[in-house]
């Protein structure tokens, strides 16, 4: 057996640390998106609980905490308990906190079959990770109760909460002591903390006893851009959006409708920077995000606060999008078409905190780009992220080649698509993004810091 220790600090006080690390959601925010765990369960508290993860291949990871290891406030741990896999790990994980002043010192101390060196350099970046994201996290609770015009915490209902973007938001919500009601339509009742909702016929008491509604659900835009994809791609959109607002709107106490949107409404070839006072461009894309943000006025129209979240394209390691960019990348692969397409992207964190901050902040209505501050090309990003994860961008890929997956129209919508947006309502603010500059982000998604 080898044992490894990982040590760190944050500047954060033992109380408020332990808190965190307390709350559902910690797991997840913990787990980096690139190992490809899928929480199926999460430990209801630290002392016996259980948490489960999805992994690749239809395996699963069970850890049971263990009551031997729990000291309130100061350390807990957890046992693999998977058959099989307990046997070839011999997994046990041990959690310490130390006040140091106004700081608080993380061990943790890791016991496996894997020799202590190999087991430090396979787990180096998964903990590195966990370091950086829990003294992020902790920093933007801190932004986000300044930010707030509410002492209490919200009841905040959710679409598309299993997402990419749903999944990390939820997460955020809820350690920041929010509640999470997902709405879904694989649920069974429209009561509870997952409600089963019908995006064309919401029932009318979905949203009861909720304050805020965040909408992130509609069908994936990218793919094969015929007739049907992007009729699927509006009518996943513009109806549903209409019919829940003028659900929120009728709903008594809802004050707040967060819903997302994308850059896309700036067109497919916007080389100039586009602020979000930047008029609707040209493509299918364009006008259907126009008429997606329309669909939101109804809430508007009744006195809810209404926020249009324009996403650029997220980042995020282990997603489908991350991980084609970076396939190209390690297979010498360059950039696409002229590579001179500008590239609005952010990091999945950071729309995170966009979202989180929009459902709390007064002054965060209407439009909001979310994009990093960093602008770049698509020969920019090639090559950042080739530094970064490594690889040979060497063979341009010719501008004809993403036809072959998108269709012609779909080339000139996605992969060709030049995009020059700025987040100028968010810099106006002064919003401390966690990764403005896409190296920061892309070290961050993929383990490498």
């Amino acid at each position: 057996m080898g044992t490894v220790t990982y040590r760190h600090s944050v500047n954060f006080p033992l109380p408020e640390v332990w808190d965190w690390h307390t709350r559902p959601g910690a797991v997840v925010r913990l787990t980096p998106t690139h190992s490809r765990m899928k929480l199926v369960e999460q430990a209801d508290n630290l002392r016996d609980g259980t948490t489960v993860f999805a992994l690749p291949g239809k395996l699963t990871w069970r850890a049971d905490h263990q009551p031997q290891d729990y000291v309130p406030n100061e350390q807990f741990g957890d046992l693999c308990t998977t058959t099989g896999l307990k046997q070839l790990t011999g997994w046990h994980h041990l959690h310490h906190f130390a006040a140091e002043g106004n700081a608080t010192t993380v061990t943790d101390t890791l016991t496996t079959r894997a020799p202590g060196g190999l087991a430090a350099h396979l787990l180096a970046g998964m903990f590195n990770y966990r370091h950086n994201q829990l003294h992020a996290d902790l920093t933007h609770l801190r932004h986000a109760a300044q930010w707030s015009a509410h002492r209490a915490p919200r009841t905040v209902a959710v679409t598309g909460a299993d997402g990419l973007v749903g999944t990390q938001l939820c997460a955020l919500l809820t350690t920041a002591g929010h509640t999470v009601i997902k709405l879904s339509r694989s649920a069974r009742s429209t009561t509870g903390t997952r409600r089963k909702w019908d995006p064309h016929n919401p029932a009318p008491n979905l949203l009861e006893g909720v304050d805020s509604v965040i909408h992130l659900a509609g069908e994936p835009i990218a793919g094969r851009f015929t007739d049907k994809h992007v009729r699927a791609v509006r009518d996943s959109r513009v109806e549903p959006t209409r019919l829940l607002a003028e659900l929120a709107a009728r709903t008594k106490g809802i004050d707040t409708f967060v819903c997302s949107s994308a850059v896309g409404l700036y067109g497919n070839s916007r080389s100039q920077p586009a602020d979000e006072t930047a008029p609707t461009g040209g493509g299918d894309i364009a006008q259907i995000v126009e008429d997606w943000e329309a669909a939101t006025e109804p809430a508007r129209a009744a006195g809810l606060r209404v926020s249009n979240i324009r996403s650029g394209l997220v980042l995020a390691g282990g997603s489908p999008l991350l991980s084609l960019l970076r396939a190209n990348v390690l297979l010498g692969g360059g950039r696409l078409g002229p590579g001179t397409q500008h590239f609005p992207w952010i990091g999945v964190d950071d729309a995170a905190d966009i979202y989180h901050r929009a459902l709390l902040d007064p002054k965060l209505s209407g439009p909001i780009n979310a994009v990093a501050p960093q602008t770049v090309t698509n020969a920019e990003f090639t090559e950042i992220l080739a530094d970064v994860g490594g690889g040979w961008p060497t063979i341009p890929i010719p501008a004809a080649a993403p036809a072959l997956v998108f269709g012609q129209r779909g080339a000139q919508e996605l992969a060709l698509a030049d995009q020059n947006v700025v987040p100028a309502a968010l810099q106006a603010m002064e919003h401390p993004f966690r990764h403005p500059d896409l190296a920061s982000a892309l070290r961050h998604e993929l383990c490498k810091e």
